[in-house]
């Protein structure tokens, strides 16, 4: 069914053959980078109720800064969007 749907916008779908790490590199090297973005996201930036709305990786002593510009940063290429104080 995804064949179908890149079909009809012109890219023409190639299979990778079985067991062959090395010929579908990039798409795993992609996979990989978007994972540890995630991952780095859900544990170093996400707010979890759990936590009194601190990141699982975030010190409970640590104080925020509420003065200050704040920043947006894409991750996922754009489909997270986190933000900070600006230093």
């Amino acid at each position: 069914m995804f064949d179908e749907v890149f079909a009809a916008v012109g890219v023409t779908v190639m299979k990778t053959p079985p067991r062959t790490p090395r010929a579908n590199c990039y798409a795993e090297r992609w996979i990989r980078t978007v994972r540890a973005e995630y991952i780095d996201h859900y544990n170093g930036h996400r707010p979890h109720q759990s936590r009194g709305q601190r990141p699982p990786d975030q010190d409970r002593h640590v104080v925020v800064a509420m003065e200050g510009r704040i920043e947006r940063h894409e991750i996922l290429g754009g489909a997270i969007n986190e933000y900070r104080r600006a230093a």
